[in-house]
Order: structure tokens, then C-alpha cells, then sequence
């Protein structure tokens, strides 16, 4: 055992010992290349130890019992000793080759060059991991100066870039690459040069064999990847855009189409191309949008052409336009109801004199099957055979029959002498024997008794020659074109889309409805009643209503079906074999009979029905025909 002295004298070596190896430890942490630290070999670390476990005979003994065994024990492992700092004169040299790195000296000049410093420290420490980490970055700067030089075609710098990287270590692989590029730049060099000239001189795709996009797409089928080539495939994208874009300007959007066309041949799915087609449909757009906007104007001063010819414009610019569905049925009802609505009342005023013509209601334009069905009761074959008729040219029909007092306005003025006059005999009703006779001295201006007519009452007694001569006033009075409605438009006008034997049903009247005959119907003076009527209806008339008595159908007409019968326009034909399926009148030059439709005050049932048609002498005067007017839009 040793002695007081040698223990006290272990005891201050020690403590020396153990502060020396406290101050190297802090310097080496935070002070890795200071010099104060020796360069000492590092010893090889040991190696790493699984800790060790072990149970003990009472952890085995719980295992059987089911008791909770110990918990493992674990030794710890032995420190890894660091890593041994780099000499001073291996980290002057790595100090030197970052500067010269940072500096852009890579590989030159040969002794102070990033390289050189590199290698001489894995001359002396092979392992240097930070010399190493040092010539891939030298590797990775050198490959990519040269890829960049490779790409913009100078061809010079590249060799030398290839040069440099050659003089790294293992960059063989990478440096047979990128002089096999070279290779090629070589070789397209003046393929490049000859497309940039013919560029200049406007040759991009003229002549053929000799343009600029010819020779570049020979560069790129010898590089696929030649940066220049793609760059001036851009560029003569660009002119074609260009062009597209100036004819777009002067609304040329089919020459801009086809412009594009060409340019997608150059360079398919470019972002420039679709970004230019977005621009030429977003101006295409705005030209369609202004150009509906000019045909709506045009439809509001009465051009109808105008505007048709515009909004096609528009349609062929922008096919999807907004507003094109309005503007199509402005244009519809500015030609066939010559801007006005269907179901529009309106009245002309007189040109030269005070005074209206009577009013008009607007048809809609349509179609219906004309005629009585096979099946129909009481039908008759001068009805048929049923047919379909298109009624495609918008018209309007008087609301009321022509009354009394407004053809005393066309015979005052015109002096016109009337069939009636002139044969000086007309019909009237003769209630004693209830049937219509003919009475000397009865005209247009009597009643159905032959008492003088009040203004508000439908005329009678007027002949087809009577009709036709007042529609010939009116047109010359109010500069429209009046005449009277073809038969095919007043029994569309009288069905109203109905397609019934009446045009309330098949039936009697639910209601009151028009003056027509009713059994609830007495004659003025002896009280007569009617042989065939509607059962059950009354109307509180024998003769014809003052107008306007009994409410409008469909179509807003007034006493269409009743009241009185009135002349339509066709000649009269037995049959319907051969008749216009359109709404055009039937007519024969110089033909003597023509056709009355709609029922009277003293119509039988059967004489009601809507297909129901009755042939008479151009020159018949009846106590139950009147006229009712029709005008073109």
C-alpha cells in the first residue's frame, strides 16, 4: 500500500491530467482547426457492441409462475472517439481551394487552381472527405458550364469546358457525352446559322426546301434536343401568331383560323399558340357581342334585313353567342308579325283624313289539320279530305266584323254603290214564315228586318265585289295592304288550336259564347223559336249582336263562329283535292262563286262547325253575310 506522499502526489497529477483533457476536449468541439490541437493519429474506433441482457434465475422462475419478470439490464457502450481535425496545412489548402472555387479558378491556373488544391490534399489524406466533396462540385459546375455552352452553340467555349472537365477524376463517362455533342454541334452549327439568316430575310416558310422552319427541323432530327433549333421554332410560330393576330384585329377570323392552322404545324400544343388562339376567341367574342348589338339596333329602326344580315355575322363569329335565341324571335316576329306580338291588338290610322280602320288582332303563325275528319258527324265532301296547312306568314285578322258604321265611312268617301244598291233588292228576315226573302229597297244600311241598321251592328247585305272593294280603300287610306283573310286562315283563325267538331268541344256551348242559335231563343215579335238549335243555350239574340257583345276566343277574335258569316277570298271548289297546303287563298281568274265561312245568328248547329263551308254568287246579298278584314304584316 502506498504512502501518504506518493498518494498526495497522485492525487495533484492526476487533477492536472484530468483539467489538461478538459481544455482539449472544449478547444476540439468549438475550435476544430485551432492550433493549440495536436495532430495526432485518430485510433480506429471500436466496434459497436449489441448490449448485452441477462435474465436472472428469479426472472425464469416468474416466467413459469407468471409473476412479472425483472426488467432487462444494459451496458452501456463505449464512447466513439471523433474524428481527428485536419493538420494546419490541409486546412490552408482546402481554405485556398475554396477561395480559388469561389474565385472561378476550377481547373486554371494549373498550381492555383481549385483542383490542384483538392488533389493536394488527398495527396496527403486520401480519405479528405471535404477535398473530396470539393472535386464533385469542380465535376458538377464543369458538366453543367458545359451542357450550357453545348446548348447556346458556342462551340469554342464548350471544347474548352470539356477540356477542363477532362482533367477531373472519374468524369470519363460524362466527358465522352458531352463530346459526343460536340460532335454534333459541329455538324449543325451551319445548318443553325443558314436558318437564323434565312429568319432574318423573312424566309421562315417560303420558299419550300429553302425556309428557315425546313433547316431547323433538319437540326433537330440530327439533335432532338438542340435548345437553338426549339428556340427558332418558336420564333417562327411567333410570326405565324403574329399574322393571326393582325387579321383577327381586321375581323379576318378566317384567315386568322387558317394562320393558326399553319402555326400548329410548327410547334403543336405550344403555350404560345394556345394562349394566341385564347386572345383571337376572347377578340372574336367581343366582335360577335357588338356586332348582335348593331342588329338589334338595326331590328329597332325597322331594318329587318340589316339585322338578319348582322346577326348571321354575328352567329358565324361566335356560334355560342348569349342572346342570340332573343334576338332570333325579335327578328321572327319582326318578320312575320312585322315587329308586332301575337295576340297584339292594333289599329292604322288614316293617312289623309281623320279616322281608323277597324281593329286587327295579330295571328300567330302555325299549323292545323284543315277540313273535317272522316269520322266527324255531319261532315260533307266539299270539307275534305283533311289536310295539314301551314300558316308560315304572319297576318292579322280583323277582332270584330265590319260594322255598319265603318263601312258608311268607305261609301261617303269613295261614292262606292254597293251590289245591293244597284240590284235595289237585298235579303232580310221575314219572321211570319221564318225564312229569308228578298225585300226591293233594302241595302247595307238596313237591319236584318230591313230597318235602318245602327252604326254598331255588323254590316250585311254586302255582296264578295263589296267586300274586296273595301278592303281596296282601306289599303289605299292607311298605305297597308289590307284584303280579305284566305279561307285556310280563318278557320285557323276560327279553331284557335282547337281541333274539335266546334271550336268549343263536341258539344253544345258550356256557356255563352256567340251568337248563334240557341233553343232558349225567341224571334222579336211572334216569338218564334228555331227548328234545329243548340240545346239548352241562350244568347239573348235573333239577329245579329251589336259587336263586341260576346267574349274573344283564343286568338282574342270576337264573334268568330256567329253573329255573321263572312267572305273570304278562294274560289270555291267542290272539293279540297289539290288545295294549297299553305295559308295562300285558293283562286281561279274570273271564277263566280266564292267561299263563305263561320256560323250566323241563324246558323243551324251543323252550319257551325269549324270545317263547315258554303259556296255563293261574287254578287249575293244576305242578311247573315258579313266582312271581316285581314292585313299582311
Amino acid at each position: 500500500m502506498p504512502g501518504t506522499e506518493v498518494v498526495s502526489k497522485q492525487a495533484i497529477y492526476g487533477g492536472a491530467a484530468g483539467i489538461a483533457l478538459l481544455a482539449f476536449a472544449l478547444i476540439y468541439r468549438f475550435y476544430p482547426g485551432h492550433p493549440a490541437m495536436p495532430a495526432a493519429p485518430v485510433p480506429p474506433a471500436e466496434p459497436a457492441t449489441v448490449p448485452s441482457m441477462s435474465l436472472t434465475s428469479s426472472a425464469k422462475t416468474a416466467g413459469k409462475t407468471g409473476a412479472k419478470p425483472p426488467q432487462a439490464t444494459t451496458e452501456p457502450a463505449a464512447p466513439v472517439a471523433p474524428a481527428a481535425p485536419p493538420t494546419k496545412a490541409i486546412a490552408a489548402l482546402l481554405k485556398k481551394a475554396t477561395k480559388a472555387f469561389d474565385d472561378g479558378h476550377l481547373t486554371s491556373p494549373k498550381d492555383a487552381s481549385a483542383l490542384a488544391f483538392y488533389q493536394q490534399v488527398l495527396a496527403a489524406d486520401k480519405d479528405n472527405a471535404a477535398a473530396r466533396g470539393g472535386l464533385e462540385k469542380i465535376h458538377k459546375s464543369l458538366l453543367q458550364q458545359a451542357g450550357d455552352a453545348l446548348d447556346r452553340g458556342d462551340e469554342r467555349d464548350s471544347a474548352r469546358l470539356i477540356g477542363e472537365l477532362a482533367q477531373v477524376p472519374a468524369t470519363e463517362e460524362d466527358v465522352s457525352e458531352l463530346q459526343s455533342r460536340l460532335k454534333t454541334l459541329r455538324q449543325v452549327m451551319p445548318l443553325l446559322t443558314r436558318a437564323a439568316d434565312l429568319l432574318q430575310q423573312g424566309h421562315a416558310t417560303t420558299p419550300s426546301g429553302g425556309n428557315a422552319l425546313a433547316v431547323y427541323r433538319q437540326v433537330l432530327k440530327l439533335d432532338p434536343g438542340n435548345k437553338l433549333a426549339a428556340l427558332g421554332l418558336v420564333q417562327v410560330q411567333q410570326g405565324f401568331l403574329d399574322l393571326a393576330l393582325a387579321a383577327a384585329a381586321q375581323d379576318d377570323f378566317n384567315g386568322a383560323d387558317k394562320i393558326l392552322a399553319d402555326a400548329s404545324t410548327v410547334s403543336p400544343g405550344s403555350q404560345e399558340l394556345l394562349d394566341t388562339r385564347s386572345r383571337i376567341e376572347g377578340i372574336r367574342r367581343d366582335r360577335a357581342k357588338n356586332t348582335l348589338t348593331q342588329a338589334n339596333s338595326a331590328l329597332d329602326a325597322g331594318n329587318a334585313d340589316l339585322a338578319e344580315t348582322l346577326a348571321k355575322k354575328a352567329l358565324a363569329l361566335s356560334p355560342d353567342l348569349s342572346g342570340i335565341d332573343a334576338f332570333n324571335e325579335r327578328l321572327r316576329n319582326a318578320r312575320l308579325y312585322a315587329s308586332y306580338s301575337p295576340g297584339q291588338v292594333i289599329t292604322d290610322k288614316f293617312r289623309d283624313r281623320h279616322g281608323d280602320a277597324p281593329p286587327l288582332v295579330v295571328i300567330p303563325t302555325g299549323s292545323f289539320m284543315m277540313g273535317a275528319a272522316p269520322d266527324e258527324r255531319d261532315a260533307r265532301p266539299s270539307e275534305q279530305p283533311q289536310r295539314l296547312v301551314k300558316i308560315d306568314s304572319g297576318f292579322a285578322l280583323g277582332r270584330d266584323d265590319v260594322s255598319v258604321g265603318e263601312f258608311r265611312v268607305f261609301v261617303e268617301d269613295s261614292d262606292y254603290v254597293t251590289d245591293a244598291e244597284k240590284a235595289d233588292a237585298a235579303s232580310v228576315y221575314d219572321e211570319a214564315s221564318g225564312r229569308m226573302i228578298e225585300r226591293h229597297g233594302v241595302t247595307w244600311r238596313d237591319d236584318y228586318l230591313g230597318s235602318t241598321a245602327a252604326d254598331n251592328l255588323p254590316v250585311i247585305n254586302v255582296s264578295w265585289n263589296d267586300a274586296v272593294a273595301y278592303t281596296q280603300w282601306l289599303s289605299a287610306r292607311t298605305g297597308k295592304h289590307y284584303r280579305l283573310p284566305s279561307e285556310a286562315e280563318y278557320e285557323y283563325a276560327l279553331r284557335a288550336g282547337s281541333t274539335t267538331r266546334y271550336p268549343w268541344g263536341d258539344g253544345n256551348p258550356p256557356r255563352e259564347i256567340e251568337n248563334i242559335t240557341g233553343d232558349g231563343d225567341r224571334s222579336p215579335k211572334l216569338k218564334r223559336s228555331w227548328a234545329k238549335a243548340f240545346r239548352r243555350y241562350e244568347d239573348g239574340y235573333w239577329g245579329p249582336a251589336p259587336i263586341g257583345k260576346f267574349p274573344p276566343n283564343a286568338f282574342g277574335l270576337v264573334d268568330i263562329d256567329g253573329n255573321v258569316s263572312v267572305w273570304v277570298a278562294d274560289c270555291w271548289h267542290d272539293n279540297y283535292m289539290r288545295a294549297p297546303v299553305d295559308s295562300s287563298a285558293w283562286m281561279n281568274p274570273g271564277c263566280a262563286e266564292h267561299v263563305i265561312r263561320g256560323g250566323s245568328w241563324g246558323s243551324a248547329p251543323d252550319q257551325v262547325r269549324s270545317a263547315y263551308r258554303l259556296s255563293a254568287p261574287s254578287t249575293t246579298r244576305s242578311a247573315r253575310v258579313g266582312i271581316r278584314v285581314a292585313r299582311d304584316l
